[in-house]
């Protein structure tokens, strides 16, 4: 094990922005990663740790802890008799990747997933989702390390506590446990999941009544395109951590009271939940509350083609980032009186303000 010192991560993350690591290590297996787990904790070293840097944001004096780049790699393949397949990727398995090499196989479950940024180590501890699918719908089980017991469990499905954008390594038992793989529980040639209306109207409009998987990866990949949803150097709202808020979820009453008071000429997107809340659309939430996209507070704003983005561009620094995140709060807040949470974690920061 190789613990280096005041590595730079403004390179490391999507945002561009940030301090250094106090302690860096690369762990590329399982006994490199325990042994910098172990090491950590003898010596009270907080530890925090790195995937692809699609959702953190690091403040500017950098982070007393260990950085722990997780670039465990694998995939491995079961297909069960009764339709269903296993798939399982190491934690530094790249999640589009592994999007891409279950659509190729034809099996069903994760192609809405596609061009999310990150590593698969990441996803389950988010819940990623989007246009219709989340990683609860396929989980099977995972592996991690669990730095308590001091060894690795096999956690399940129901063990993980998955919520919408949370679960139990995110809010149940934060920094327990270190992800080392993923497997899903996919369909052998099954249908895509075409459930969200903005993919399902494109799909029609192309007049594909019985879209393949392929088909719906193609378009799912488009439609983050349009919204520079897509790492792209040569997008200049690329130096985003994707949605900075979390699309708020309220009870049904609340919901109405707030279209009531703010979709005065315009209907305000509603989601219904299964257990009869309503998540609604934290971007229409910012532009009602009187921003534009494309709005800009000196080296900060609002990416150009999505209101839910936040965006640095040259000489950001992440208090600039912050700042600007503070007053987009504040306003949807005091206008609309709903208050946003952040969807990426804050590394380093004494008081972030959230």
């Amino acid at each position: 094990m190789n613990v280096e010192h005041y590595v730079p991560l403004a390179p490391r993350c999507t945002l561009r922005v940030g301090g250094p690591a106090r302690f860096f290590v690369r762990a590329q297996d399982e006994a490199t990663l325990v042994a910098a787990l172990e090491w950590a904790d003898a010596g009270g070293v907080p530890v925090r740790v790195l995937g692809g840097g699609s959702n953190v944001v690091i403040a500017d004096e950098g982070v007393d802890a260990m950085v722990l780049r997780v670039g465990l790699r694998g995939r491995r393949l079961r297909l069960d008799p009764d339709g269903s397949a296993e798939l399982t990727a190491m934690a530094g398995e790249p999640w589009d990747d592994l999007v891409e090499h279950a659509v190729g196989l034809g099996c069903a479950g994760l192609e809405c997933l596609s061009g999310i940024p990150g590593l698969v180590g990441a996803a389950p501890i988010q819940n990623v989702g989007a246009y219709g699918q989340d990683v609860a719908g396929t989980l099977a089980r995972l592996r991690a390390y669990d730095r308590i017991a001091r060894s690795v469990v096999t956690l399940g499905a129901s063990d993980c506590q998955l919520g919408y954008r949370d679960s139990l390594f995110k809010s149940g038992a934060p920094d327990r446990y270190v992800v080392l793989d993923v497997t899903f529980r996919l369909r052998q040639g099954g249908a895509p999941t075409v459930r969200y209306p903005e993919l399902a109207t494109r799909l029609a409009e192309l007049g594909l009544s019985a879209p393949s998987l392929i088909d719906v990866r193609r378009e799912v990949l488009a439609l983050r395109r349009r919204k520079s949803m897509l790492l792209d150097d040569e997008d200049a709202n690329v130096r985003s951590c994707g949605s900075f808020f979390v699309n708020p979820v309220l009870p049904a009453e609340e919901a109405d009271r707030l279209e009531r008071r703010a979709a005065v000429g315009a209907a305000m997107p509603r989601y219904p939940q299964q257990d009869g809340t309503v998540k609604l659309s934290a971007g229409w939430l910012i532009e009602r509350a009187g921003f534009e996209k494309g709005q800009r507070r000196g080296p900060v704003g609002l990416s150009t083609r999505h209101a839910l983005c936040l965006v640095c561009h040259d000489g950001a620094r992440a208090a600039d980032l912050l700042e600007f995140a503070r007053e987009v709060r504040d306003r949807v807040r005091d206008r609309l009186g709903v208050t946003l949470t952040p969807e990426p974690v804050l590394w380093g920061f004494r008081d972030p303000g959230f």
